[in-house]
Protein backbone atom coordinates (compact mmCIF):
# COMPACT_ATOMS: atom_id res chain seq x y z
CA UNK A 1 0.00 0.00 0.00
CA UNK A 2 1.48 3.36 -1.02
CA UNK A 3 1.91 6.40 1.15
CA UNK A 4 -0.40 8.23 -1.26
CA UNK A 5 -3.08 5.62 -0.73
CA UNK A 6 -2.85 6.16 3.04
CA UNK A 7 -3.13 9.93 2.70
CA UNK A 8 -6.13 9.86 0.34
CA UNK A 9 -9.43 10.33 2.19
CA UNK A 10 -11.94 9.19 -0.45
CA UNK A 11 -12.66 5.44 -0.61
CA UNK A 12 -10.62 3.60 -3.24
CA UNK A 13 -12.13 0.43 -4.63
CA UNK A 14 -9.14 -0.34 -6.85
CA UNK A 15 -5.76 0.25 -5.12
CA UNK A 16 -3.80 -1.04 -8.12
CA UNK A 17 -5.36 1.54 -10.44
CA UNK A 18 -4.85 4.20 -7.78
CA UNK A 19 -1.16 3.33 -7.49
CA UNK A 20 -0.67 3.49 -11.27
CA UNK A 21 -2.20 6.97 -11.27
CA UNK A 22 -0.02 7.95 -8.30
CA UNK A 23 3.13 6.89 -10.14
CA UNK A 24 2.08 8.88 -13.22
CA UNK A 25 1.87 11.96 -10.97
CA UNK A 26 5.21 11.14 -9.32
CA UNK A 27 6.85 11.32 -12.77
CA UNK A 28 4.73 14.21 -14.14
CA UNK A 29 3.10 12.05 -16.82
CA UNK A 30 -0.54 12.57 -17.78
CA UNK A 31 -2.40 9.24 -17.88
CA UNK A 32 -4.38 8.22 -20.98
CA UNK A 33 -7.58 10.25 -21.35
CA UNK A 34 -9.68 7.07 -21.29
CA UNK A 35 -8.84 6.65 -17.60
CA UNK A 36 -9.55 10.18 -16.45
CA UNK A 37 -13.32 9.85 -16.25
CA UNK A 38 -15.31 10.44 -13.03
CA UNK A 39 -14.86 7.69 -10.44
CA UNK A 40 -11.72 6.30 -12.04
CA UNK A 41 -9.31 4.90 -9.43
CA UNK A 42 -6.42 5.84 -11.71
CA UNK A 43 -7.66 9.43 -11.84
CA UNK A 44 -8.00 9.45 -8.04
CA UNK A 45 -4.41 8.30 -7.68
CA UNK A 46 -3.15 10.80 -10.24
CA UNK A 47 -4.91 13.73 -8.55
CA UNK A 48 -3.76 12.61 -5.10
CA UNK A 49 -0.22 12.31 -6.41
CA UNK A 50 -0.32 15.76 -7.99
CA UNK A 51 -1.43 17.21 -4.65
CA UNK A 52 1.32 15.30 -2.86
CA UNK A 53 4.27 15.98 -5.20
CA UNK A 54 3.45 19.37 -6.71
CA UNK A 55 6.55 20.27 -8.71
CA UNK A 56 8.77 17.86 -6.77
CA UNK A 57 8.50 15.16 -9.39
CA UNK A 58 11.01 12.62 -10.68
CA UNK A 59 12.42 12.36 -14.19
CA UNK A 60 10.33 10.29 -16.59
CA UNK A 61 13.12 8.24 -18.15
CA UNK A 62 12.38 5.90 -21.09
CA UNK A 63 12.52 2.94 -18.68
CA UNK A 64 9.99 4.61 -16.36
CA UNK A 65 7.64 5.28 -19.28
CA UNK A 66 7.94 1.66 -20.42
CA UNK A 67 7.29 0.49 -16.85
CA UNK A 68 4.14 2.59 -16.52
CA UNK A 69 2.88 1.47 -19.92
CA UNK A 70 3.47 -2.15 -18.92
CA UNK A 71 1.65 -1.70 -15.60
CA UNK A 72 -1.23 0.01 -17.36
CA UNK A 73 -1.46 -2.76 -19.98
CA UNK A 74 -1.50 -5.43 -17.28
CA UNK A 75 -4.18 -3.57 -15.28
CA UNK A 76 -6.35 -3.00 -18.36
CA UNK A 77 -6.25 -6.69 -19.19
CA UNK A 78 -6.78 -7.88 -15.63
CA UNK A 79 -3.33 -9.47 -15.59
CA UNK A 80 -1.08 -10.08 -12.60
CA UNK A 81 1.85 -7.65 -12.35
CA UNK A 82 4.67 -8.57 -9.97
CA UNK A 83 5.67 -5.08 -8.85
CA UNK A 84 8.50 -5.97 -6.45
CA UNK A 85 10.87 -7.29 -9.12
CA UNK A 86 9.53 -5.72 -12.32
CA UNK A 87 10.87 -2.18 -11.94
CA UNK A 88 12.34 0.41 -14.32
CA UNK A 89 15.79 -0.96 -13.42
CA UNK A 90 14.68 -4.48 -14.34
CA UNK A 91 13.41 -3.22 -17.71
CA UNK A 92 16.80 -1.63 -18.39
CA UNK A 93 18.45 -4.96 -17.56
CA UNK A 94 16.39 -6.89 -20.12
CA UNK A 95 16.74 -4.30 -22.87
CA UNK A 96 18.33 -5.45 -26.14
CA UNK A 97 19.29 -3.67 -29.34
CA UNK A 98 17.98 -6.26 -31.82
CA UNK A 99 14.81 -8.31 -31.93
CA UNK A 100 15.63 -11.93 -30.99
CA UNK A 101 13.03 -13.16 -33.51
CA UNK A 102 13.56 -10.98 -36.62
CA UNK A 103 17.13 -9.87 -35.77
CA UNK A 104 16.26 -6.37 -36.94
CA UNK A 105 17.54 -3.32 -35.00
CA UNK A 106 14.90 -2.16 -32.54
CA UNK A 107 13.56 1.38 -32.78
CA UNK A 108 11.91 3.53 -30.12
CA UNK A 109 8.63 5.47 -30.28
CA UNK A 110 8.54 5.73 -34.06
CA UNK A 111 5.24 3.89 -34.48
CA UNK A 112 6.96 1.25 -36.58
CA UNK A 113 6.81 -2.56 -36.66
CA UNK A 114 10.45 -2.50 -35.50
CA UNK A 115 9.67 -0.61 -32.26
CA UNK A 116 10.84 -2.37 -29.10
CA UNK A 117 8.06 -4.04 -27.15
CA UNK A 118 8.22 -5.63 -23.68
CA UNK A 119 5.77 -8.46 -23.17
CA UNK A 120 5.17 -11.84 -21.59
CA UNK A 121 6.71 -14.85 -23.30
CA UNK A 122 4.29 -17.35 -21.72
CA UNK A 123 0.86 -15.80 -22.25
CA UNK A 124 -0.91 -17.85 -19.56
CA UNK A 125 1.19 -16.19 -16.85
CA UNK A 126 1.50 -12.75 -15.38
CA UNK A 127 3.88 -9.85 -15.97
CA UNK A 128 6.66 -11.15 -13.76
CA UNK A 129 10.44 -11.44 -13.67
CA UNK A 130 11.57 -14.37 -15.77
CA UNK A 131 8.55 -14.19 -18.12
CA UNK A 132 9.33 -10.90 -19.87
CA UNK A 133 11.39 -10.28 -22.99
CA UNK A 134 11.98 -7.45 -25.46
CA UNK A 135 11.18 -8.04 -29.12
CA UNK A 136 9.85 -6.02 -32.04
CA UNK A 137 6.22 -4.99 -32.09
CA UNK A 138 5.73 -6.98 -35.32
CA UNK A 139 7.14 -10.18 -33.77
CA UNK A 140 5.08 -9.72 -30.62
CA UNK A 141 1.87 -9.19 -32.59
CA UNK A 142 2.56 -12.30 -34.67
CA UNK A 143 3.27 -14.36 -31.56
CA UNK A 144 0.15 -13.11 -29.84
CA UNK A 145 -1.12 -15.49 -27.18
CA UNK A 146 0.25 -18.63 -28.85
CA UNK A 147 1.78 -21.33 -26.72
CA UNK A 148 4.31 -23.86 -27.99
CA UNK A 149 1.63 -26.01 -29.63
CA UNK A 150 0.23 -22.90 -31.34
CA UNK A 151 3.62 -22.00 -32.76
CA UNK A 152 4.14 -25.53 -34.02
CA UNK A 153 0.72 -25.34 -35.70
CA UNK A 154 1.87 -22.20 -37.53
CA UNK A 155 4.93 -24.03 -38.85
CA UNK A 156 2.82 -26.98 -39.97
CA UNK A 157 0.45 -24.59 -41.76
CA UNK A 158 3.38 -23.01 -43.60
CA UNK A 159 4.77 -26.40 -44.61
CA UNK A 160 1.41 -27.64 -45.93
CA UNK A 161 0.76 -24.47 -47.90
CA UNK A 162 4.30 -23.89 -49.09
CA UNK A 163 4.19 -20.42 -47.55
CA UNK A 164 7.28 -18.23 -47.33
CA UNK A 165 5.76 -16.14 -44.52
CA UNK A 166 2.79 -16.34 -42.21
CA UNK A 167 1.54 -13.38 -40.16
CA UNK A 168 4.65 -11.51 -41.24
CA UNK A 169 7.23 -14.04 -40.04
CA UNK A 170 9.31 -16.54 -42.00
CA UNK A 171 9.59 -20.20 -41.01
CA UNK A 172 13.00 -19.55 -39.42
CA UNK A 173 11.52 -16.70 -37.39
CA UNK A 174 8.57 -18.83 -36.26
CA UNK A 175 11.06 -21.50 -35.17
CA UNK A 176 12.80 -18.87 -33.03
CA UNK A 177 9.42 -17.97 -31.50
CA UNK A 178 8.93 -21.64 -30.69
CA UNK A 179 12.36 -21.91 -29.07
CA UNK A 180 11.68 -18.78 -27.01
CA UNK A 181 8.29 -20.02 -25.80
CA UNK A 182 9.70 -23.47 -24.98
CA UNK A 183 12.03 -21.94 -22.36
CA UNK A 184 9.08 -20.89 -20.19
CA UNK A 185 6.93 -23.95 -20.92
CA UNK A 186 7.33 -26.86 -18.47
CA UNK A 187 8.22 -29.89 -20.60
CA UNK A 188 9.14 -33.48 -19.94
CA UNK A 189 12.92 -33.91 -19.92
CA UNK A 190 12.86 -35.93 -23.15
CA UNK A 191 10.77 -33.32 -24.96
CA UNK A 192 12.94 -30.44 -23.74
CA UNK A 193 16.11 -32.29 -24.77
CA UNK A 194 14.82 -32.46 -28.35
CA UNK A 195 14.31 -28.69 -28.67
CA UNK A 196 16.91 -27.03 -30.95
CA UNK A 197 18.43 -23.90 -29.41
CA UNK A 198 17.41 -21.72 -32.35
CA UNK A 199 17.36 -18.60 -30.18
CA UNK A 200 19.56 -17.97 -27.17
CA UNK A 201 17.74 -16.92 -23.99
CA UNK A 202 17.18 -13.15 -23.74
CA UNK A 203 18.48 -11.42 -20.61
CA UNK A 204 16.95 -12.63 -17.33
CA UNK A 205 14.45 -14.99 -18.94
CA UNK A 206 13.79 -17.93 -16.63
CA UNK A 207 14.44 -21.34 -18.20
CA UNK A 208 12.03 -23.77 -16.58
CA UNK A 209 13.54 -26.94 -18.08
CA UNK A 210 16.98 -27.77 -16.63
CA UNK A 211 18.23 -29.52 -19.79
CA UNK A 212 17.60 -26.36 -21.81
CA UNK A 213 19.48 -24.36 -19.21
CA UNK A 214 22.41 -26.74 -19.62
CA UNK A 215 22.12 -26.56 -23.41
CA UNK A 216 22.26 -22.76 -23.34
CA UNK A 217 25.10 -22.62 -20.81
CA UNK A 218 27.25 -24.95 -22.91
CA UNK A 219 26.51 -23.08 -26.13
CA UNK A 220 27.23 -19.68 -24.61
CA UNK A 221 30.70 -20.82 -23.51
CA UNK A 222 31.82 -20.16 -27.08
CA UNK A 223 30.77 -16.54 -26.75
CA UNK A 224 33.13 -16.06 -23.79
CA UNK A 225 36.85 -15.20 -23.76
CA UNK A 226 39.18 -18.19 -23.38
CA UNK A 227 36.36 -20.57 -24.20
CA UNK A 228 38.77 -23.43 -24.93
CA UNK A 229 39.98 -23.50 -21.31
CA UNK A 230 36.43 -23.19 -20.04
CA UNK A 231 35.28 -26.13 -22.14
CA UNK A 232 38.16 -28.24 -20.81
CA UNK A 233 37.02 -27.55 -17.25
CA UNK A 234 33.47 -28.53 -18.18
CA UNK A 235 34.75 -31.70 -19.84
CA UNK A 236 35.96 -32.89 -16.43
CA UNK A 237 32.42 -32.52 -15.05
CA UNK A 238 31.00 -34.74 -17.77
CA UNK A 239 33.89 -37.17 -17.44
CA UNK A 240 32.98 -37.68 -13.78
CA UNK A 241 29.53 -38.77 -14.96
CA UNK A 242 30.89 -41.15 -17.61
CA UNK A 243 29.82 -38.85 -20.44
CA UNK A 244 33.16 -37.50 -21.68
CA UNK A 245 32.89 -39.03 -25.15
CA UNK A 246 29.33 -37.83 -25.76
CA UNK A 247 30.25 -34.36 -24.50
CA UNK A 248 33.24 -34.12 -26.84
CA UNK A 249 31.22 -35.32 -29.83
CA UNK A 250 28.70 -32.56 -29.18
CA UNK A 251 31.20 -29.78 -28.48
CA UNK A 252 33.43 -30.67 -31.45
CA UNK A 253 30.38 -30.49 -33.71
CA UNK A 254 29.42 -27.06 -32.38
CA UNK A 255 32.87 -25.43 -32.52
CA UNK A 256 33.39 -25.76 -36.32
CA UNK A 257 29.99 -24.18 -36.97
CA UNK A 258 31.04 -21.07 -35.07
CA UNK A 259 34.51 -20.90 -36.62
CA UNK A 260 33.06 -21.23 -40.12
CA UNK A 261 30.89 -18.15 -39.52
CA UNK A 262 34.04 -15.99 -39.08
CA UNK A 263 32.44 -13.65 -36.55
CA UNK A 264 35.30 -13.38 -34.06
CA UNK A 265 35.15 -10.18 -32.01
CA UNK A 266 31.52 -9.41 -32.92
CA UNK A 267 29.30 -10.38 -29.95
CA UNK A 268 26.00 -9.99 -31.79
CA UNK A 269 27.02 -12.00 -34.84
CA UNK A 270 28.65 -14.59 -32.61
CA UNK A 271 25.30 -15.01 -30.88
CA UNK A 272 23.50 -15.41 -34.21
CA UNK A 273 26.10 -17.87 -35.48
CA UNK A 274 25.63 -20.01 -32.38
CA UNK A 275 21.87 -19.97 -32.89
CA UNK A 276 22.24 -20.85 -36.58
CA UNK A 277 24.47 -23.79 -35.68
CA UNK A 278 21.45 -25.42 -34.06
CA UNK A 279 19.69 -25.61 -37.42
CA UNK A 280 22.10 -28.43 -38.39
CA UNK A 281 20.85 -31.96 -37.90
CA UNK A 282 24.22 -33.38 -36.85
CA UNK A 283 24.51 -30.98 -33.92
CA UNK A 284 21.01 -31.76 -32.69
CA UNK A 285 21.59 -35.49 -33.04
CA UNK A 286 24.76 -35.37 -30.94
CA UNK A 287 23.20 -33.07 -28.38
CA UNK A 288 20.25 -35.43 -27.95
CA UNK A 289 22.59 -38.39 -27.59
CA UNK A 290 24.23 -36.55 -24.67
CA UNK A 291 21.12 -34.96 -23.15
CA UNK A 292 19.03 -38.12 -23.18
CA UNK A 293 21.66 -39.91 -21.11
CA UNK A 294 20.86 -37.38 -18.38
CA UNK A 295 17.67 -36.65 -16.53
CA UNK A 296 16.37 -33.33 -15.20
CA UNK A 297 18.11 -33.77 -11.83
CA UNK A 298 21.46 -34.57 -13.49
CA UNK A 299 21.16 -31.55 -15.77
CA UNK A 300 20.43 -29.34 -12.78
CA UNK A 301 23.41 -30.82 -10.93
CA UNK A 302 25.71 -30.00 -13.84
CA UNK A 303 24.39 -26.43 -13.96
CA UNK A 304 25.07 -26.03 -10.24
CA UNK A 305 28.61 -27.35 -10.58
CA UNK A 306 29.32 -25.02 -13.51
CA UNK A 307 28.03 -22.04 -11.53
CA UNK A 308 30.11 -23.06 -8.48
CA UNK A 309 33.25 -23.15 -10.65
CA UNK A 310 32.62 -19.74 -12.18
CA UNK A 311 31.72 -21.22 -15.56
CA UNK A 312 28.30 -19.61 -15.93
CA UNK A 313 28.38 -17.24 -18.93
CA UNK A 314 28.21 -13.58 -17.98
CA UNK A 315 24.82 -12.10 -18.75
CA UNK A 316 23.70 -15.54 -19.81
CA UNK A 317 21.40 -18.14 -18.34
CA UNK A 318 19.65 -17.75 -15.01
CA UNK A 319 20.45 -20.78 -12.87
CA UNK A 320 17.46 -23.07 -12.64
CA UNK A 321 15.49 -22.94 -9.40
CA UNK A 322 12.64 -25.05 -8.15
CA UNK A 323 9.41 -24.65 -10.12
CA UNK A 324 7.85 -22.68 -7.26
CA UNK A 325 10.77 -20.24 -7.09
CA UNK A 326 11.13 -19.96 -10.85
CA UNK A 327 7.48 -19.01 -11.37
CA UNK A 328 6.97 -16.84 -8.30
CA UNK A 329 4.52 -14.06 -9.14
CA UNK A 330 3.42 -15.69 -12.41
CA UNK A 331 -0.12 -16.48 -11.12
CA UNK A 332 -0.12 -19.78 -12.98
CA UNK A 333 -3.09 -21.04 -10.96
CA UNK A 334 -5.14 -18.20 -12.52
CA UNK A 335 -3.51 -18.36 -15.97
CA UNK A 336 -1.85 -15.02 -15.27
CA UNK A 337 -5.03 -13.14 -14.37
CA UNK A 338 -5.68 -11.18 -11.20
CA UNK A 339 -8.81 -11.71 -9.19
CA UNK A 340 -10.16 -8.42 -10.58
CA UNK A 341 -11.95 -8.17 -13.96
CA UNK A 342 -10.16 -6.61 -16.96
CA UNK A 343 -10.45 -2.82 -17.19
CA UNK A 344 -10.26 -2.43 -20.98
CA UNK A 345 -14.02 -2.42 -21.61
CA UNK A 346 -14.58 0.19 -18.93
CA UNK A 347 -11.99 2.43 -20.56
CA UNK A 348 -13.65 2.03 -23.96
CA UNK A 349 -17.04 2.99 -22.50
CA UNK A 350 -15.51 6.02 -20.76
CA UNK A 351 -13.96 7.13 -24.04
CA UNK A 352 -17.25 6.71 -25.89
CA UNK A 353 -16.11 3.76 -28.05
Amino acid sequence: MTQGRLEFDAPVQDPIGFDIGWEHARHAITPPQAWLGPGSALRQGWEAGQARFGRRTRAATPAVRDWLQLRLRAWEGGREFEALQVTPLFLRQIDVGHCPITREPLTQSLDRPTDACVDRVFDAAGYAAGNLAVMSRAANLAKGSRDLAGVQAQLQRMARGGLATLDGLSAAQWERVGALVSFVTPLAHEAAARQPLLVLPPPRLRLLNPVQGLQAMLTLQLAQPQWSQRLSCIEALFDAMGLRQDYNLFIHTLIPRLLAAQVRGDPLRTRWALEDAWAHEALNRRWQRLALRLDADAAETLIGRMVARGLAPQGGVLAHASSEQATEGWALDRQGFTRQPPRRRAAQRAAGR
